[in-house]
């Protein structure tokens, strides 16, 4: 039996879209590949709400946090870490000998534009990174605000993981002045694993000409110049196969579902996920800042997670653990991409019949 995943990514994928996988392949360098990649790069700028250039990468969006935080460090990065994903930028830093501080929140807790500031006005960074959206404790961080404090720096590179909240929410790049914006295919986009995609300014473009070691297959610099100087080309072999269902997915977002009534659903659906845990459990998140794609959930009763999601699972559907540190002491209902209104709430009336909580 097929479960319905209701995990923080992969995603439930429409069939529609895994049928673009198994189309005929094309050869890469050719003016096909070219028009594919063109059209995937301009619907992302309509959804990303930026002038600015679109790349892609044949990876996981681990590849391009490490190859933002490489590409474009001169001096020293800031790296403002609130669960495991935003340890993970830090971890990036020092394995590739870039010099970086790390600022931690409790996990739960998100970021002041206060705080923010602290760190930035002592004039030691020209680049900080910052989890949008922590999978781990169902933590949004508040963008606009945060984006507000970063504006009066110009000299900072600003580097923002939005992996399991982009395309699910509304975030204005330019608007916000982001110089990197990262996310990738299995979270809200709606896709197989297997594809990543972020922004690149033109400041951090004139950055990463200023940095000697760059790498090479994550070096943003090299990922531009391909697309600028070859007719929108990949410098290595890309997945075609996910750029076919990608193109499709963003034409869907874009032209027939609206992109203001994605994020809308996003929205609705964190709301009953959140009224639901409030009823029954208790929300991890501080109730100021909760994600629009992942509810992280309090294990007040002390349930068997184990046992729910067996039982779930004889039922059509699976969801999530708690990570890593909140194992077994939270869980989380993962509520993005293409999963539906009528969808989340028959996942929800499941587990109140399993765990008799009517």
């Amino acid at each position: 039996m097929h479960k319905k995943l209701f995990i923080p990514g992969p995603v439930e994928v429409r069939q529609e879209v895994l049928s673009q996988m198994a189309l005929p392949l094309i050869g890469h360098r050719g003016k096909d590949a070219s028009q594919l990649q063109e059209n995937i790069i301009n619907n992302f700028k309509k959804i990303f709400y930026t002038n600015e250039q679109i790349l892609l990468s044949t990876s996981s969006g681990s590849g391009l946090m490490e190859g933002a935080i490489r590409s474009c460090t001169l001096k020293k990065a800031a790296v403002f870490s609130i669960g495991a994903f935003g340890d993970r930028w830090y971890e990036m830093a020092i394995s590739n000998n870039i010099v970086a501080d790390k600022f931690e929140k409790q996990w739960g807790e998100a970021f002041t534009k206060e705080e923010i500031e602290r760190v930035l006005e002592t004039g030691e960074y020209d680049l900080i990174t910052i989890t949008h959206n922590e999978t781990s404790t169902g933590v949004m961080n508040p963008i606009e605000e945060i984006a507000e404090v970063i504006g009066k720096y110009p000299d900072i590179i600003f580097c923002v993981d939005a992996v399991s909240s982009a395309v699910g929410s509304k975030i204005e790049v330019d608007k916000l002045g982001i110089d990197i914006l990262i996310t990738s295919s299995q979270k809200c986009i709606g896709l197989p694993p297997g594809m990543s995609v972020c922004t690149f300014s033109t400041k951090a473009i004139k950055r990463a000409e200023k940095v000697t070691y760059r790498g090479k297959y994550f070096d943003l610099l090299s990922l531009y110049k391909y697309i600028k100087d070859k007719n929108y080309q990949y410098p290595s072999t890309p997945s075609i196969s996910h750029m076919y269902a990608l193109d499709y997915q963003l034409n869907y977002i874009v032209n027939e579902e609206g992109i203001e009534n994605r994020f809308g659903r996003h929205k609705v659906m964190a709301k009953i996920t959140e009224e639901w845990a409030d009823k029954y459990f208790e929300l991890f998140a501080d109730k100021k800042y909760l994600s629009n794609t992942v509810t992280t959930i309090k294990n007040v009763r002390n349930i068997d997670f184990s046992y729910l999601n067996n039982e779930l699972g004889k039922r059509g559907f699976q969801i999530s653990n708690g990570y890593g540190i909140l194992k077994d002491k939270t869980f989380r209902i993962a509520h993005m991409a293409d999963c539906t209104i009528e969808s989340l709430n028959d996942l929800l009336e499941n587990i109140n019949d399993i765990l008799k909580l009517n």
